[in-house]
């Protein structure tokens, strides 16, 4: 069974997806750490229900250490095998991504390499997909590297835009087909 460790900034809609696969045995992993750069992220009170440890870990809170180290340091001391960003609004640095090459994982709500890199994420890539008059989009899961979006794409699933589509009505549409990519991606990743 694989450990996994989330980062999330927000609500930790992955972090669900994942766990509730991880309760029902389609995933064999167990969700093991949650840590957040936002003390008021509903993603760390999702954790707590489930009794899983959750930090913490932002410059507010330590203002004078590295946090990336910080980070680095809790996934190694829970033997965290994957991680997984729900979400997570910071950039990743190279402690982590040195510890866990081609082991951390995100989701990102368009098809790359399109729609992706700095400012690129929630509403803002389904508003700039219905801008640019698409006539499809989707979600890529992928590994994370040093650059936003740029890592070794694990799947990407499509869906046709609609004439009348609107960048929430897409967005919903996204987030229901992100679920199913999340479980099959890490399906494939965590054997």
């Amino acid at each position: 069974m694989k450990r996994i460790g989330i980062l999330a900034s927000h609500n930790g809609s992955g972090f669900e997806t994942i766990q509730k696969a991880c309760e029902e045995k389609i995933l064999d992993g167990q969700v093991v750490l949650v840590i957040s750069n936002n003390s008021d992220a509903n993603v760390l009170k999702k954790a707590e229900n489930k009794n899983i440890p959750n930090f913490i870990i932002n410059a507010k809170k330590f203002p004078d250490e590295n946090l990336d180290e910080k980070i680095t340091n809790l996934m190694l001391e829970f033997k965290v095998d994957f991680i997984f960003l729900s979400g997570f609004m910071k950039k990743l640095e190279k402690n982590l991504i040195c510890a866990y090459e081609n082991k951390i994982i995100n989701s990102h709500p368009a098809l790359l390499p399109k729609f992706g890199g700095k400012g690129m994420y929630g509403s803002n890539v389904h508003k700039a997909v219905i801008e640019n008059k698409e006539t499809e989009s989707g979600c890529t899961i992928h590994f994370v590297n040093e650059n936003y979006d740029e890592g070794e794409y694990i799947l990407q699933k499509k869906l046709d835009i609609s004439n009348n589509e609107t960048a929430q009505s897409l967005e919903d549409k996204i987030k229901s087909l992100e679920s199913k990519a999340i479980v099959e991606a890490l399906q494939k990743v965590i054997k």
